[in-house]
Parts: C-alpha cells; sequence; structure tokens
C-alpha cells in the first residue's frame, strides 16, 4: 500500500540511477534501433516512487555536463573515469525530455554536482519541517542522513536511517565523511590512505572518533598500514573536502517549485511510441488493465558484484525453427551479426559420445531461436534435415573471424566435432567470464550464473526431462518444451555476457587473463581431450586381483585386532569398535555428536594404534580398485581405444585445472600401488611418454614474491633448497645435512607455504608443538622476507577482501575477517598460498599455450595427451625424442620470468611410471 504525505519530499538521483540502470537492465533497442534500456530502467524506477509515496514533492536531478569547483580544487579529480559509453550518452535527453513529461521537476545546476544539489534541497527542506527521502544508490550520500533525511535504494528495495548507515558502514553518518577520505576513490581518483580498505576506516573512526583525532594519534598506528597513514597526512584534507557534500549551495527553488504537475499526456504518449515501451502506452490507452507501477516494475536483485534486472521480466522472441526460409533467415542474421551466442542440445553429457539434437542461437537479448533436428518421439513434427544444416552451419562456425559466444562452449566444439565441425572464431565463454571475474562467488553453470548476476530462476533440465530413472533423453522432450528451454540458453548466455564482460574490463589484468590465456586454452584442453591416453587394460586387470587379494588381507587382520568381524567400509562399525569396544579416545565429533571416523582423525589415531592405521590402508586400496584398476578399462573408448578425460578450467578456484572420468589429478605418486597404475599408461608402438615436470615451482614463486635473500641464492645458485634450508634451520654445514634433517626441512617448506601450523608440523614430524614452534622460528628468522610476505599478504587480504597472482588472477575471500577464529584462520592460509598456487597454474596454462603452438607450427610427431597438477605429458616419436624434449623443457622454462629460474625436470619411458 502506498503512503501519502504532503510533508514529504522525494529527491531522485538521476545520474545515480541513470549509469546503474544502464549497467543494470540487458541492451534494448527501440525500432529506430536506438538503445533504451537506461532509460527502461530509470522510468520504472520513477513510477514505482511515485505509487509507493504518493506525495506531490518530488524532484529529479542530474548532473549538469562540465567541470565543477571539485575540479578546481584537484586538476586530477575524476581524471581516470573513461567516457561516457555512446550507448548511454544517447539516452540522456530523451530520459529528460520523458521526465518532463511525466511532471516531474528536472533540476541540472552547472558548476555542482547533482550530490551538492541534493543535499541542498534535503537541507532546506528539512528545516522548513519535512521528511526527506533521497532515493539513490551512491554510499556518499549516507553523510546526508539525520532523522529527517533517510535514503532508499529503488533497485533493491532498501532503505537507509542513522541506525541503518552504522550497521552498514560501522560508522555514523557524521563520520561518512572522514570514513571515505580515508579509503579514497579509485573511480573518482581521490586520494586516501593507501591499503585502507572499510574495515580499516571503520575500525580507526571507531576508535578515535574524527579524522582530525586520527591524525593527532597517528604515531600510534603500527605497522606499514600506520606508515602509509603517515605518508597520506598531507593529502587527506583534500580528500575530505571533496568527499563533503556542499549544503549550501544558492538554489532558487522554493518547495512549490518541486511539486510535480499532472503528466503531459500528449507528449507522454508520443515518447512512449518512440521509445517503443508498448505495454506501458497500452496501459495509457487503456487496452488493458492498469496495474501499479510497483507490479510492472521488473525485480532488481542484489549481488556483491553488480545489481542485475531480472531477465525473466523483460520480454521474450523465441522462435522455433521448422522449415528451410526461417533457417535461411536466422542464418543471414547470425553472418550479419558481430557475435552471436550458441549452444548444442545434444544426447549425452558425455561428449565423446553425444549427438546433436538441436542449436540455439541469439544474436540480441531477448531475441532467439531453437532449432530441433533431431527430436523422435510419437506425434513429433517434420524436422529440418540435421546433415543438412550441419553442412550450411559448417563455414560459419568454422570461420575463425565470425567471432561466438558460449556457456562451457568446449563442450559444444566436441560434439560438433562428432558431427565434422571444427568450431573455430571461440571468442567469449561465460563460464570463463564469471570463473575469471570471481572463482568463489558462485558455481559457474548458467542456471546458478543466471540467478547470481541476472537474478533470473532459468528452465533447468529437470523441468522438461524429468529426474532420477524416470527422466527422458532430450531427443524425447516435446518441441514445444525444449525449444523454450533450449532458446532461453542462448539468450541467457547473451545477457551475461553482456553483464560480465564490461567487469572484467575494468580490470585491465583479469581482462587480460581472460582473453590471453583462459579462452585460447580452451582449444587446447580440447585438444588434449580427443587425443587421449592409451591404457594397458591387462594390466590394470592384473593389477585388481592384486588389490583385492590386500584388501582381503587387510581385512582379516583388522577383524583379529578388533576381536570380531565388522565391515571397513561402515563408519558405524567402525565407531562400535573403535570407541565402545577399544575405548580409543575420541578426537572430534560429527556434527550429530558421534565420535568421528574421518580420515584425519584415523590419521592422528594410526600414529599410536595399529587398527586405525589399516583402516587407512583399507580405504586407499579400495578407493585405488574402485576409481582406476576397475573403472579405468571400462572407460576406454571403443571407437580410439583411449581413455579421453574432461578437463575442468572453472572448478578450482585457484585456477588450477581439475579433471573428471577419470581424475587423473589423483593417482597417488608415491605409493607403489599408484606408480603400478600410472605404468598402465603406455605410450603405442614407435612412440614414448614423455613427462616433463615443474620442480619445486610454489617455493620458487614464494622466493619470487617475496624477495628473500635466503631462498632467492638458493634457487639461483642451483642448489637444493631443501637442504640449504636444513643447513639454515639447523645450524650445520651443507654437506652434513642428512636425509633426516632435509625431510624435515621439506615439511618446513612446503609446510608454511600452506600455511601449516605449529601442530599441524608437529603431527607430520612427531615432535612435540614446541619443538615445531621452534623450528618454525628459526626459519622465520633464516628467511625473514617470507615472514614479512605472509604478514603483508594477510593483511593485504583483509583490507581488500581478494589475493591475486602474478597474472592478476584473484581469489576473494569472504571469511578473510570472520568472527569464528577457525574459519578466518583457513581463510588467511588461503591467502597465503592461493598465489603462489594460482601463479603455479598459470604458468602451466601459458605452457600448454606454447606447447601447442610449437606442435601446430613445426610439424612434430608430438601430442599432448594429458596435464597433472605441474606436469605436462606427451606422447613423442622415438626417432624425434632428444631433440623434442628439449624444445619442451625451453617452452616450459621459458614461460615465465622470475626471479629465479623455472627448472622443469624431462623424462621419458615406455610408460608414465618409467617417464616422471
Amino acid at each position: 500500500m502506498s503512503e501519502t504525505s504532503i510533508n514529504k519530499l522525494i529527491l531522485v538521483d538521476g545520474s545515480s540511477f541513470l549509469f546503474r540502470a544502464f549497467h543494470a537492465v540487458p541492451p534494448l533497442t527501440n525500432a529506430q534501433g536506438e538503445p533504451t534500456n537506461a532509460i527502461y530502467g530509470v522510468s520504472n524506477m520513477l513510477r514505482k516512487l511515485i505509487n509507493d509515496y504518493n506525495t506531490p514533492y518530488v524532484a529529479v536531478v542530474f548532473d549538469a555536463p562540465g567541470k565543477t569547483f571539485r575540479h578546481e580544487l584537484y586538476d586530477q579529480y575524476k581524471a581516470h573515469r573513461p567516457p561516457m559509453p555512446d550507448d548511454l550518452r544517447v539516452q540522456i535527453q530523451p530520459l529528460h525530455e520523458l521526465i518532463k513529461a511525466l511532471g516531474l521537476p528536472l533540476i541540472i545546476e552547472h558548476g555542482v554536482e547533482a550530490d551538492d544539489v541534493l543535499g541542498s534541497l534535503a537541507q532546506n527542506a528539512a528545516l522548513q519541517g519535512f521528511e526527506v527521502v533521497i532515493s539513490t544508490g551512491d554510499k556518499d550520500m549516507a553523510q546526508l542522513v539525520t532523522k529527517q533525511i533517510t535514503l532508499e535504494n529503488t533497485m533493491t528495495n532498501t532503505r537507509m536511517d542513522i541506525a541503518g548507515v552504522q550497521e552498514k558502514f560501522g560508522v555514523k553518518p557524521a563520520q561518512i565523511i572522514d570514513y571515505l577520505a580515508l579509503m579514497g576513490d579509485s573511480v573518482d581518483n581521490i586520494p586516501g590512505v593507501p591499503k585502507v580498505g572499510p574495515k580499516t576506516a571503520a575500525k580507526w573512526l571507531q576508535q578515535y572518533d574524527s579524522l582530525d583525532n586520527l591524525v593527532a594519534h597517528a604515531d600510534e598506528i603500527k605497522g606499514k598500514i600506520g606508515e602509509n597513514l603517515r605518508d597520506a597526512l598531507g593529502q587527506l584534507p583534500l580528500s575530505q573536502e571533496l568527499t563533503t557534500i556542499r549544503c549550501d549551495v544558492a538554489l532558487h527553488y522554493s518547495l512549490d517549485d518541486l511539486k510535480r504537475r499532472d503528466p503531459d499526456m500528449d507528449a507522454l504518449k508520443q515518447q512512449l511510441g518512440t521509445l517503443g515501451f508498448s505495454s506501458w502506452l497500452k496501459t495509457l490507452n487503456g487496452e488493458n488493465a492498469s496495474p501499479s507501477p510497483q507490479s510492472t516494475t521488473p525485480k532488481v536483485f542484489q549481488n556483491p558484484q553488480r545489481e542485475q534486472e531480472s531477465a525473466s521480466a523483460l520480454a521474450r522472441d523465441y522462435q522455433t525453427i521448422l522449415n528451410q526460409t526461417d533457417f535461411e533467415h536466422w542464418l543471414t542474421k547470425l553472418k550479419q551479426a558481430e557475435l552471436f551466442a550458441f549452444d548444442t542440445e545434444t544426447t549425452s553429457l558425455n561428449y565423446s559420445e553425444a549427438e546433436i539434437v538441436g542449436v540455439s542461437f541469439a544474436v540480441q537479448a531477448g531475441q532467439a531461436a531453437y532449432l530441433p533436428l533431431a527430436h523422435d518421439y510419437p506425434d513429433a513434427p517434420p524436422q529440418l534435415d540435421r546433415q543438412q544444416v550441419l553442412e550450411a552451419l559448417k563455414p560459419l562456425l568454422e570461420d575463425a573471424g565470425k567471432p561466438k559466444l558460449g556457456q562451457n562452449l568446449k563442450y559444444d566444439a566436441h560434439v560438433l566435432k562428432n558431427h565434422g565441425i571444427s568450431l573455430r572464431g571461440i571468442q567469449h565463454d561465460t563460464m570463463l567470464e564469471s570463473y575469471v571475474l570471481n572463482s568463489t562467488a558462485t558455481k559457474h553453470n548458467m542456471d546458478d550464473l543466471a540467478k547470481h548476476y541476472l537474478g533470473v530462476e532459468t528452465i533447468h533440465f529437470e523441468d522438461v526431462a524429468g529426474k532420477g530413472a524416470k527422466q527422458i533423453g532430450f531427443q524425447e522432450v516435446p518441441i514445444e518444451q525444449a525449444a523454450e528451454y533450449a532458446a532461453e540458453d542462448a539468450d541467457i548466455t547473451l545477457r551475461l555476457h553482456q553483464t560480465l564482460a564490461p567487469q572484467l574490463q575494468q580490470n585491465p589484468q583479469q581482462w587480460a587473463l581472460y582473453n590471453e590465456i583462459e579462452i585460447p586454452l580452451i582449444d587446447v584442453l580440447t585438444r588434449i581431450e580427443e587425443n587421449g591416453v592409451l591404457i594397458d587394460s591387462g594390466m590394470l586387470d592384473m593389477q585388481s586381483l592384486e588389490l583385492a587379494n590386500r584388501i582381503t588381507g587387510i581385512e582379516l587382520q583388522a577383524h583379529d585386532l578388533a576381536g570380531s568381524t565388522f565391515n571397513l567400509g561402515s563408519p558405524k562399525q567402525i565407531q562400535e569398535i573403535l570407541y565402545d569396544r577399544l575405548k580409543l579416545p575420541v578426537l572430534k565429533k560429527t556434527p550429530k555428536g558421534q565420535p568421528s571416523t574421518d580420515e584425519s582423525v584415523l590419521q592422528e589415531l594410526a600414529l599410536d594404534y595399529a587398527l586405525p592405521k589399516l583402516l587407512l590402508e583399507f580405504r586407499g586400496m579400495s578407493k585405488l580398485k574402485s576409481t582406476y584398476t576397475d573403472k579405468l578399462p571400462q572407460q576406454i573408448n571403443p571407437k580410439t581405444g583411449r581413455v579421453h578425460t574432461s578437463y575442468h578450467q572453472a572448478v578450482a578456484a585457484t585456477g588450477r585445472l581439475s579433471s573428471s572420468d577419470p581424475n587423473l589429478q589423483n593417482i597417488p605418486i608415491r605409493s607403489e600401488e599408484g606408480r603400478k597404475i600410472r605404468q598402465a599408461f603406455i605410450a603405442p608402438p614407435g612412440y614414448k611418454i614423455v613427462a616433463a615436470d615443474y620442480s619445486q615451482i610454489e617455493l620458487r614463486i614464494m622466493a619470487h614474491l617475496s624477495g628473500d635473500a635466503g631462498l632467492l641464492a638458493a634457487f639461483s645458485q642451483g642448489v637444493d633448497v631443501h637442504s640449504a634450508t636444513a643447513a639454515e634451520v639447523f645450524d650445520v654445514a651443507i654437506e652434513q645435512v642428512t636425509n633426516d634433517l632435509r625431510r624435515s626441512a621439506k615439511a618446513i617448506n612446503f609446510g608454511l607455504i600452506y600455511g601449516m601450523s605449529a601442530f599441524g608440523l608437529a603431527q607430520q614430524l612427531g615432535l612435540s608443538r614446541n619443538q615445531a614452534q621452534a623450528y618454525i622460528d628459526l626459519y622465520f628468522s633464516r628467511y625473514p622476507g617470507v615472514k614479512q610476505y605472509m604478514d603483508t599478504i594477510r593483511e593485504q587480504a583483509k583490507q581488500q577482501g581478494f589475493v591475486e597472482t602474478l597474472f592478476g588472477r584473484r581469489l576473494y575471500l569472504p571469511d578473510i575477517n570472520a568472527r569464528n577464529a577457525a574459519v578466518r584462520q583457513y581463510a588467511e592460509r588461503t591467502a597465503i598460498n592461493a598465489p603462489m598456487q594460482g601463479t603455479a597454474a598459470d604458468i602451466i596454462k601459458l605452457a600448454m599455450l606454447a606447447c601447442d603452438q610449437w606442435i601446430a607450427n613445426s610439424g612434430a610427431d608430438v601430442k599432448m595427451i594429458m596435464q597433472v597438477h605441474d606436469e605436462l605429458v606427451f606422447e613423442v616419436a622415438e626417432s624425434q625424442l632428444a631433440d623434442n624434449i628439449e624444445t619442451i623443457r625451453d617452452l616450459m622454462s621459458t614461460t615465465a620470468e622470475l626471479h629465479v629460474p623455472l627448472l622443469v625436470e624431462v623424462g621419458s619411458g615406455e610408460n608414465w611410471d618409467q617417464a616422471h
């Protein structure tokens, strides 16, 4: 129900909503092809405000073109802002005309910003006893909030009073100016204190109350952040002045001037017709029921990156192509489009056996088509011939000069390959756009992306094909249902790209990472997957028998130790044996309060008790048997005689690739059983397996990032870094380092880069916690640069909420400031390790791109067949072995320039184990 008040003034920050609507509402155009999305978003917001408040006092304020007094104060003010997009600029005047036709006062004042006009109008109205609501999305406006002045974000349906400001920002409205001055603003180019973010600014103001008092006590702020504050003292007064909204602008408006008039219906209808806002126009003409403006306003959703308008509320023009005329029409549209979204519907998720059931396209948001080709069910309508359609599409799909867009296009590339089409011209992939933008914000499938970034609940596959045992193949889905689902996929893909790409472009490093690593890698991974790897199934069958015997032996030993038979795969029975019968100590409980039997608990118990050790062996052997020795022979493709894994670019948050069916990343390398599995990965006659592995790459990256002199020297001089660490930590000559000392040093080296605590190191080395802590302290005293790096990266993560790799890949850490100590400490460990692990991932991806290009250009008889952790695996012709090994080593070792050499260890053999 709407409020009615004659003593309430609504002030609209038109400039704020103009930009936000432009980015939030997917592109819309009128019949003349002119953009209208910003006008659509702002006008709907205005209608909602009018309906909600029903007060006669409403004014809309926009920035005037040209410079303001702030540019005179600081000539670099807003200097880095990019020019306004042309598609937005041309919407300003039509929007102004529409606002006037609605009867709303439109205010544009030169020499000041809209913020200053809003502040002055608000304060003047408050002095005259009015309640004021400022409709804005600008955080700077929080400084204006009083008992009489509140903020409303119409796009998110949120209001903010004094308590709301305190809750959102952690400071009072009167402190907002100081809060903004401390943080600065990179968008407006306002200098602040480097590395000071919202948390630190709020903490300081909570402690010192004002910027002036903080400055007076600047010497009390410790560490690097304190140095930054003291270095910035000279520019803080300027930052204060730039962030202060002036409330004393001399304006010649009385409150009567801020009353809305009756709409100019003739002008309004004419403008709505020109803009193509047909639903609104029909309502004015009485052609349909007149719903409230609120009900006709598309819902807007809030997410951590930006707000997006629900695409489901926008017009959809989806077409089903069932005749040659319509197909040729769409083919022409696709050929003429600068970029088009493309998707396949298939018979299977397994790319090696999937066949096309239909394809969908979109060239403009809201307009998409589905082309069914192989739907097969009773009374299915006639469809165009699949082979003829694909032949007609082939030149377009294989044209590298015709940019394509998709969601997980690597899958579609495989499916097209099954039909003799080599997909080229992959320019954008929304799965990868989302992944590079923020790998942890959401999962990267289309349904989750649409919900997160567009606020759209999409049609799910299960909605059209059913679930579980009753699920049917897509070829059996009625075309009427399939068309809506498939066309929506293409449409949503295009909308997601129009949402995500501009955000990526705001960060040049992320944009380069996306364009120069992730997108080109699609083709490389497609080739590796197509190459596959040869498997000796007979060897695996023999190993399955051996593992079965080993497992039986473990079970018998376990039954003897327990005093009775029990199921070693049953957590409940294990719980009864370990804790009820044998009375072993309970180290951890499940969420339901039961003693835990998870792997970490068994590992700790195994240090002192025999049965938990056997249980761990049983689990390890059973997993190897079920996952690899039993399953790999079943995964051999009958057409190729090889196993073809699937690599996933958008799963591991740090940038690492993962794989499935089979998962090649988890085959153990240190155990005898794991090495035997690797022996079954073989080379064909006349070829050798070549494995090239980056040696200690994360430690080398640590040396580069930390700049520690000791680590840099060890790597640069080619000294064994674990022996060098042992010599430093245990204070012995490097020649006197024993295997045990080296093992301890290795545990420290790798443990610390993964954020291992003294407790964890103590467990690994079988020491007391005090001894482990002493080792860590010694390590940091010998390698102070490492300690400094860890402290710095932790603080950076807390301030900015993310860490970055050398190549600009970001890992956001939402729990870095969590109140729960365990959760926060895990995020801190991740902050330390992610830049190293992520940089290693970027480097191996660059190596894959370089090797793939060399193979393609040189004509070398080489296939890249696997990527596992820091290792690339190839099939190389024996006649070219020596030369190609050297080329692979050179390419990989020169992929990135660090302060230490990138060492690549290369081996060859009849199988993967021999080559490693």
